[in-house]
């Protein structure tokens, strides 16, 4: 750190870690500051300036064809171009965006080791912004605030030199009081993308640059809150006490005074008192009558802080107070004297548009939606986020791990191998600096927000003094939250650094085996349950772990895709020719890029519920898994269903279930009479009763099923057709319909209903599916590559067929290349009525462990394009990602079915279905039924090799035909990482077992 007298820019700061901030002014809280109190109520203060807009800048390659006299009065940037602030560079079109996970930007491009920074390619960007000082700034002390900048920057107003900062996501701060002019002011900052500081931000992420937070001058009346501490706490559960400290500046006099008042949401006093003024203000209130703060009541007050002199009010500013506990006792961590259970998600500040220049209207999205799908929790993955977060985290109730600042992983991470002899910041003292500054800069802005319950010290950075220096200061500075750092985990002689066992994709099984050791912390996975393309599968493994009370949650990695939008797609790592890459790494979150929610998040908002349902028969049994607050807020809806048709509905009921508690109602189902072959199902839904600020009344919120009457269709022949035996193929008639069989290939090679032919692609055996981003992490491809191709070059071994009574039964007898037990059989019985059913058995082989599926597909004509069927939805759902999908009857698009991954894998299945109809425009078409056992189907505008060979939705190809995929099974998504996890042992299919598939096609006409 350079002191304050400091007033010629050094460009060597750059590659010096010693040197992160020059004549920046002192961290502190992030309020808000106004002139008068009708100010306040409006929230537009005059004492603030907001410099966002266009602003001119010229960008080049590297600090050689830096234009270095930019910063002076007279050097002419007429030609430079312009860009919005904020906005990266990047996302602006003046360089391509790069996405790296582990390593560094740099890496084999430049030879570098810390703290040396790129030569060759470190952009520098130079932006002018010209400006007239507000009325309300005038005559006053003025600081310039740049929010966030991408990395470091050096600033220049008026020719004048007025500091250096290096720490991208909080706020770089400089006193430009003796520089300012009224008129006709010239700000230049120039902004270099990679310094010392680089080292420390090695976040998996689009590496951008620019100045991509708001820039805002402050103004300073003449007496002035510089800092604002408060320490609200609970004595007893509707008992407060808070804590206020305060720094003030300015000329104080015996006429100062200061006015403290604390308002509930409602603008009611609670307590109020008015004093003499003095540079350090301290106040203790107790037993203040208040409703504690949660994530489930988010109860919120404000503390009015006003200076007055000679009466006249001159400085006010309002901020939000939560009362609540959060402590750590034997083992267990409690809020407000509750256990508390995170359920959460990471979450990068991130627009596909935008890159990290985020609006407001991201933030409210984001949150909402988390809230709306069960989400409690939230990491700011690996920095510190805008305050307007933690504001509505404090509002909407959502618990906070915030999040320093740094990550080095690329310094000890090697391929295959960890090697911390160069690690970033480890024991070395010259980052010690750099690294608490970032810890400070953190904890000063972010310390009132009730919502934040830890201080993390930043992610993948190994562990040493310097991190250990970090959790000293955050102990010593705050004792109502805790410290977390997973990092420990690699360097256990530093431990003591976290307060939680914290882990990354820690399997079950391993975090089961923690819980049962008796350990001293209690255990979070701070990043679990790896979201990249098709996957959560195996969440409910994770929440079950919720019985042993030492397990309190995790946070899924993570909550949105960071895809960037490239010609009306969206694109990752590597689409912008750079280099290096990690690719498609980029796309693993619970919402898609462009802010939709994905498949996915169906089974997390199931399984993060804190109310669990049961329905058994007419017994509906609620746990109420909430901390503090009963069912006053939902009410639930009871529902009879036969084969997904609702043939009753109950009015509104409520249930009074306390938090933390049991109970077991009676729903008064009334009889109802069902047909043979007809399913009865009991429902009972539970729905959001009253608005709240991240929902309106009527929102589902959950649901249970308990199905009554589950009979299985079975085919039964209803007469033989007419039969046209011919050399090279078999033919089959009745009214309506005709079939032909190749003799040559033993398939079904025509199917006509009314004239109009179906068959364009003929059923094929298969035992593959497009490898998911989870797969080919596992090494699937490689594992179990003598699948793929097994069933589209099957051998016919043998074709043959009898007449029955009632049907006729074709058998086609088939060889694999994978040694089987016996060969596969593939039965068809036809119908007079034109029905055919279908029974593929596959025997099983010794040869291979697992099976990705088993089953048939074909391709329909392309105008078959709807689809109705009975089964789990609404989204598509796997063996290992049932939570969140109903039996029920749903229709759609067949278009709709393809779930747009960054890069196209399996999408679309639906299992336990009963029957699935492919129609077209006017209803008609062809039904799969099944026969004695649910089946697994998909249908989709594109073949599996289609999706298996296409790294970009825009690469696959105009859609041709629909293709249907009907399976006996398919073996789970997956989802503990992305980079090996198997899927769990109970999801796969055995190969060695024997494998049925049956189902009937009969057709379907409006008439």
């Amino acid at each position: 750190m350079i002191n304050k007298e400091t007033t010629q820019a050094n460009l060597a700061w750059l590659s010096d870690p010693k040197v992160y901030e020059v004549n920046t002014v002192a961290p502190h809280s992030d309020h808000k500051v106004y002139a008068s109190e009708s100010e306040l109520m409006k929230k537009e203060s005059s004492l603030v300036q907001n410099l966002d807009g266009r602003w001119k800048v010229n960008y080049v390659k590297n600090i050689n064809l830096w234009p270095q006299d930019f910063y002076k009065n007279d050097f002419d940037d007429s030609d430079f171009d312009y860009a919005d602030v904020p906005g990266n560079l990047e996302m602006q079109g003046f360089v391509n965006p790069q996405y790296v996970n582990i390593q560094y930007p740099w890496d084999g491009s430049e030879d570098i080791k810390p703290p040396m920074i790129p030569q060759e390619y470190n952009p520098v960007a130079s932006y002018v912004r010209k400006f007239d000082l507000d009325k309300g700034l005038k005559d006053k002390k003025v600081t310039l605030t740049f929010n966030g900048v991408s990395t470091a920057i050096y600033v220049w107003l008026n020719g004048h030199f007025v500091g250096y900062s290096e720490d991208s996501f909080t706020p770089s701060e400089f006193d430009i009081t003796e520089f300012l002019k009224e008129k006709d002011n010239r700000l230049c900052v120039a902004v270099f993308k990679f310094s010392s500081a680089s080292w420390l931000e090695d976040q998996d992420f689009w590496r951008l640059t620019g100045i991509f937070r708001s820039v805002e001058l402050k103004a300073q009346a003449k007496l002035h809150i510089e800092d604002v501490e408060l320490k609200p706490s609970l004595n007893k559960f509707n008992l407060g006490d808070l804590k206020i400290n305060a720094k003030i500046s300015g000329k104080i006099d015996v006429e100062s005074k200061i006015a403290l008042t604390l308002f509930d949401d409602k603008s009611k006093v609670i307590y109020k008192k008015k004093s003499n003024l003095e540079n350090i203000v301290n106040a203790d209130w107790q037993d203040l009558k208040i409703k504690p703060w949660s994530a489930e009541q988010p109860n919120l007050y404000f503390l009015q802080v006003g200076l007055y002199q000679n009466k006249k009010l001159v400085e006010i500013t309002k901020i939000q107070v939560g009362f609540r506990n959060f402590e750590l006792k034997d083992g267990v961590m409690y809020l407000n004297g509750k256990r508390i259970i995170f359920k959460g998600t990471n979450r990068h500040e991130f627009d596909c548009e935008r890159g990290r220049a985020i609006t407001k209207e991201d933030i409210i999205w984001d949150l909402k939606t988390m809230k709306r799908n069960h989400i409690n929790a939230v990491r700011t993955s690996h920095y510190p986020n805008q305050t307007l977060f933690y504001e509505l985290c404090d509002q909407y109730g959502l618990y906070v791990i915030d999040e320093t600042n740094l990550e080095t992983h690329g310094t000890w991470q090697m391929v295959g191998h960890e090697d911390a002899s160069y690690n970033v910041p480890g024991n070395n003292k010259e980052w010690e600096g750099a690294c608490l500054a970032r810890a400070k800069n953190m904890l000063k802005r972010d310390f009132n927000h009730a919502s934040i319950l830890f201080w993390s010290c930043g992610n993948e950075s190994y562990a040493g003094t310097v991190i250990a220096k970090m959790a000293e200061f955050f102990k010593e500075n705050d004792s109502s939250r805790l410290v977390h750092y997973e990092g420990v985990t690699h360097n256990r002689k530093f431990n003591d650094i976290s307060d939680v066992e914290s882990r990354m994709y820690a399997k079950p099984n391993e975090i089961k085996e923690y819980l049962e050791s008796e350990p001293n912390k209690p255990y979070i996975s701070c990043e679990y349950m790896h979201a990249m393309g098709n996957s959560v599968g195996g969440l409910k493994l994770y929440t079950d772990l919720e019985k042993y009370p030492q397990y309190q949650g995790g946070f899924i990695w993570d909550f949105i895709d960071q895809g960037i939008m490239k010609n009306g797609h969206l694109a990752y790592g590597g689409d912008f020719d750079d280099r290096p890459s990690d690719y498609e790494f980029c796309g693993d979150g619970l919402v898609f890029a462009n802010r939709k929610v994905s498949p996915k998040m169906a089974a997390v908002k199931t399984l993060y519920n804190n109310v669990k349902m049961h329905l058994d028969g007419n017994q509906l049994t609620i746990k109420n898994d909430n901390l503090f607050v009963n069912l006053d807020d939902e009410y639930f809806v009871a529902k009879v269903l036969i084969n997904g048709r609702r043939v009753w509905q109950s009015d509104k009921l409520t249930f009074d279930v306390e938090a933390n508690s049991v109970k077991t109602f009676a729903i008064d189902f009334p009889t109802c009479e069902i047909n043979q072959n007809e399913e009865l199902v009991y429902e009972v839904s539970e729905y959001l009763a009253k608005d709240k600020n991240w929902a309106k009344t009527g929102l589902e919120l959950g649901k249970t099923q308990s199905v009554e009457v589950h009979e299985h269709t079975e085919f039964h022949g209803q007469g033989l057709p007419e039969i046209v035996d011919s050399n090279y193929n078999l033919g089959l008639k009745g009214e309506n319909f005709s079939l032909l069989f190749s003799k040559e290939r033993g398939k079904l090679i025509s199917l006509k209903y009314n004239g109009q032919e179906f068959m364009e692609k003929f059923p094929e055996l298969t035992f593959w599916r497009p490898l998911t981003d989870n797969d080919r992490g596992a090494g699937y491809g490689f594992i179990l590559a003598k699948w793929e191709n097994a069933g589209k070059y099957a051998e016919l071994t043998d074709f043959s067929y009898q007449k029955e009574d009632r049907q006729i039964v074709i058998i086609a007898k088939f060889k694999i290349p994978v040694i089987l037990k016996d060969e596969i059989s593939v039965i068809y019985k036809v119908d007079k009525t034109g029905k055919i059913n279908v029974h593929a058995i596959y025997p099983g082989t010794e040869k291979a462990e697992m099976l990705p599926t088993f089953g048939l597909n074909f391709a329909l004509p392309k105008q078959y394009d709807h689809y109705c069927y009975y089964g789990l939805g609404p989204e598509e759902n796997y063996a290992d990602r049932l939570a969140g999908s109903y039996l029920d009857e749903y229709s759609g698009k067949i278009a709709d079915n393809f779930t747009p991954y960054l890069r196209p894998q399996e999408c679309g299945n639906r299992s336990h279905v009963r029957n699935y109809a492919i129609l077209d425009k006017n209803r008609d078409g062809i039904k799969i039924v099944a026969d004695q056992k649910e089946l697994n189907v998909s249908t989709l505008p594109y073949s599996t090799p289609e999706i298996e060979n296409a790294s970009h939705i825009k690469e696959l190809p105009k859609s041709s035909f629909t293709w249907v995929r009907v399976l006996a099974s398919q073996m789970g998504v997956g989802g503990d990482d992305s980079w090996g996890a198997p899927v769990h042992s109970q999801y796969c299919i055995d190969a060695s077992k024997r494998q049925e598939l049956a189902f009937s096609i009969v057709p379907v006409f409006v008439k």
